[in-house]
């Protein structure tokens, strides 16, 4: 039974809302055939959740975000945030942001991202259209950071510091953010997490569960309990204990009661920034989860009819009918009109996608016939270009592979066109980069790469400051811009637990500088959401050894939000924590190699003190891209010079600096690692060995002007070392040296490097010196790359 409401409801907008749910019927189906077809790789779509999509779309408002996941493919046509071709060119995988402007052919199909940046990256109106947030496919991944997109809303509303920074992003905080999730993703902690932070900040996001009974082939009863979202978290309904979330239920295939629930949602959300679930009940998949399989082979009988039955397109056909909007035949002949039309767009997308790769390939078979010409030796060509004309739908790998077995094949003839295959490859191998590895960082004037250093200048007559005050003066000024924001855990009301933020809360308000709960997941994805809609947030991880908590996001949107979009989206914001040396398995945590590796796309900066933190801060915030800042731990109470210019102090990213000059060895290192080596430096000096000590200052970018490799130039000799496990990081700038910048050459001696234990470290001062590298380990290591080269002048010592 449909429901009954007071909405009204007029026959042409019914109609068009019918069209649009059949046309993407139609385009979901065709997809399982392109891929059993060979002509795509993968297809996952929003079969059976057509009108509960259209009833969400329908109660948005220009300026709203929209942040989905994977089979919202009627909201983003709804919405005309996206065409049925560019869904196709999705699926095909076009690598132009022509076809695919959601991802430039990166993402897998129904992975929807409205291009909020223009050509050069500068942030273009949020304000006078709808706003998709870069689709994730990982679950639950999309809900973070709908928490920052809502959150900025109440920041616009209620930070009056922020009228003169709305344009362009806010029209008075009335923006809604809404997010989409399967129900068996309901159990992931990101989306648990998030139900219970949006109702403690109270803010304007709906949550749409789409509730098909089943997590790919694992039926609710072992996903959710009481077999019911609503139910499970009813606890967090509003009432007159308390505020909460309005919880809302609806049928998938109840058009009227759709309408009704997402208006309501969306009202409260809007006017009254409450914050919403809206659980759709009874959804179908008709076609099983996706194209990888089928759902015959876990669904009853009666389940497989279920799907049929209750086909929310049938089910608002017969509602169509009873209410005299349209007859039977008429909306027939509506989805005979949209099987034409889906076909059509697919047909289009295809022949445009392979056209793009047809210019290369003549091009090749045109240099392939002039090679054949002018060598006269058929056998070494031919076989290269009859398996590529074999090829049914070649892809531009295809024809990489095809020049490059060409100039294996003809590898003793120099002449002419040999020459011009070369050229082609080149070209087409630099066409590729950018297809297909662009924009990992920003590409815009705006990048922090091009922020210009300032270096700390200090008095004749120095003062010496606890580093906790360097960074408390630099946090304060950095708050004076009102897009700027701190949020974590303890940094408001007690200054954090390290006291670099102490009184700031008192002088800048708690819409700056806000306490949070403990909730790392939800605390990074406020910041992401935030930092898309133009403000600075700076979110705290309280300790290194806790990011952990929060990778997934940081490493599956935040790090490849700019890579994934082909630059239409970035995220702006900066991770603060501190980690290295203090006591024990938790509060020492160094785990470069592991953050290095999840974080490409994010500038790495890793201060060996807190004037250089400051420096690092002030140079992120003038840029447009995402930045980790890892303080060192033991580092807040230790004394250091106070710069006359504190406030102008920006350390450029990817430069490193020379603490020490020396001329026998040169030792790489950075964070906590500096002063260690520095007073090893002064020992071995003693020792008669001259140590040149390098900070690296950033493992991401590393090293952009080679000057490690000036550096071993000199002396011929290098040491890496890092309190990351072995393997780590001290392996990976080893590698970066060595491989990247050519140093194997300059090398008298074995290139070595020094890492902490392979455990994580012991508690307490011996726990520390026996886990990680100390000034012994230094010195004992330094003087044995020496004694292999020179046992005379330095003999052994321990044996």
């Amino acid at each position: 039974m449909f429901s009954e409401t007071d909405i009204s409801f007029d026959s042409i907008s019914v109609l068009n809302d019918y069209r649009l749910a059949a046309i993407s019927r139609q385009c979901s189906l065709l997809i399982r055939k392109e891929v059993f077809s060979g002509r795509a790789k993968f297809g996952i779509y929003g079969d059976g959740k057509e009108l509960c999509q259209i009833a969400l779309a329908r109660s948005m408002r220009l300026g709203d975000y929209f942040s989905g996941y994977y089979r919202d493919q009627t909201v983003a046509a709804a919405l005309g945030d996206m065409t049925w071709p560019q869904y196709f060119a999705q699926l095909y995988g076009h690598p132009d942001i022509q076809f695919d402007p959601h991802s430039g052919g990166r993402q897998m199909i129904n992975h929807h991202a409205t291009r909020l940046l223009d050509a050069e990256g500068n942030w273009t109106d949020q304000t006078n259209r709808y706003n998709s947030i870069a689709g994730i496919s990982s679950t639950a991944g999309q809900i973070p950071r709908s928490l920052g997109i809502a959150y900025a809303s109440k920041l616009f509303k209620e930070n009056p510091k922020l009228e003169n920074f709305k344009e362009g992003f806010s029209k008075d905080g009335k923006e809604v953010c809404f997010t989409t999730i399967g129900d068996a993703s309901t159990s992931e902690g990101m989306f648990l997490e998030a139900i219970n932070a949006a109702g403690v900040l109270q803010i304007p996001v709906v949550f749409s569960v789409y509730d098909d009974g089943y997590g790919i082939s694992v039926p609710i009863e072992y996903q959710t309990t009481k077999k019911s979202i609503s139910k499970a978290l009813a606890g967090y309904q509003r009432n007159d204990d308390g505020e909460g979330l309005e919880i809302i239920t609806v049928k998938a295939w109840d058009y009227p009661g759709l309408i009704a629930a997402y208006q309501k949602a969306s009202k409260l959300a809007r006017e009254e920034y409450v914050p919403c679930l809206v659980h759709v009940e009874e959804c179908t998949q008709l076609q099983g989860h996706s194209a990888s399989g089928s759902h015959e082979r876990y669904k009853s009988e009666e389940r497989l009819a279920f799907e049929h039955d209750f086909d929310c397109n049938e089910r608002f056909k017969l509602w169509i009918i009873s209410q005299g909007f349209a007859s039977s035949d008429e909306l027939n002949q509506i989805d005979k009109d949209a099987v034409l039309m889906a076909r059509k767009y697919q047909k289009d997308a295809f022949a445009a996608y392979m056209a793009s790769i047809d210019v290369d390939k003549k091009g090749f078979l045109r240099i392939a016939k002039t090679l054949l010409e002018s060598t006269n030796e058929p056998q070494l060509i031919q076989p290269i270009i009859e398996e590529l004309s074999q090829l049914q739908y070649p892809i531009f790998s295809d024809l990489v592979k095809a020049g490059r077995k060409t100039l294996r094949a003809f590898r003793f003839y120099q002449g002419p066109a040999v020459k011009l295959l070369r050229k082609w490859l080149n070209e087409l191998e630099e066409k590729n980069r950018n297809r297909f590895s662009s924009h990992q960082i920003s590409q815009s004037s705006n990048s922090p790469l091009f922020v210009k250093s300032v270096a700390p200048e200090y008095p004749k007559e120095v003062s010496m400051v606890d580093g906790r005050e360097i960074l408390n003066k630099s946090f304060s000024k950095f708050l004076e811009d009102p897009r700027v924001f701190i949020i974590g855990e303890d940094v408001g009301q007690i200054g954090d637990v390290n006291q670099t933020l102490a009184g700031l809360q008192e002088k800048y308000g708690e819409l700056q500088v806000t306490d949070t709960g403990i909730r790392e997941m939800t605390i990074v994805g406020q910041g992401i959401g935030a930092s898309m809609r133009g403000l600075k947030p700076i979110v705290e991880i309280q300790y290194l050894d806790y990011i952990f908590y929060p990778l997934q996001i940081l490493s599956d949107d935040w790090a490849c939000m700019h890579y994934r979009t082909a630059g239409g989206q970035k995220a702006p914001m900066i991770v603060r924590t501190r980690g290295h040396r203090l006591e024990g398995i938790w509060h020492s945590g160094s785990p470069m190699a592991t953050l290095i590796h999840c974080l490409r796309g994010v500038h790495f900066c890793v201060p060996r003190n807190m004037t250089q933190a400051a420096g690092m801060y002030r140079t992120l915030l003038e840029g447009d891209d995402p930045g980790l800042v890892i303080e060192c731990l033991n580092g807040y109470r230790l004394k250091e010079p106070l710069p006359e210019n504190l406030n102008d102090i920006k350390v450029p990213l990817g430069i490193p600096e020379v603490l020490r000059e020396g001329t026998d060895l040169t030792v790489v290192t950075y964070g906590s690692m500096c002063r260690i080596v520095m007073e090893a430096a002064e020992q071995l000096h003693g020792m008669g060995i001259s140590t040149e000590v390098i900070d690296v200052q950033t493992l991401l970018p590393f090293d952009s002007p080679k000057n490690i490799l000036t550096s071993i130039q000199k002396t011929h000799r290098v040491l890496f070392v890092d309190e990351d496990m072995p393997g780590g990081a001290s392996a990976y700038m080893m590698q970066e040296v060595l491989d990247k910048q050519g140093a194997f050459d300059w090398l008298d001696s074995p290139a070595a490097c020094l890492a902490a234990a392979p455990h994580r470290p012991a508690y307490s001062s011996d726990g520390d010196y026996f886990s990680k590298p100390n000034v012994e380990n230094v010195v004992d290591k330094v003087y044995e790359i020496m004694r292999e080269t020179d046992p005379t002048t330095f003999p052994a010592i321990y044996f």
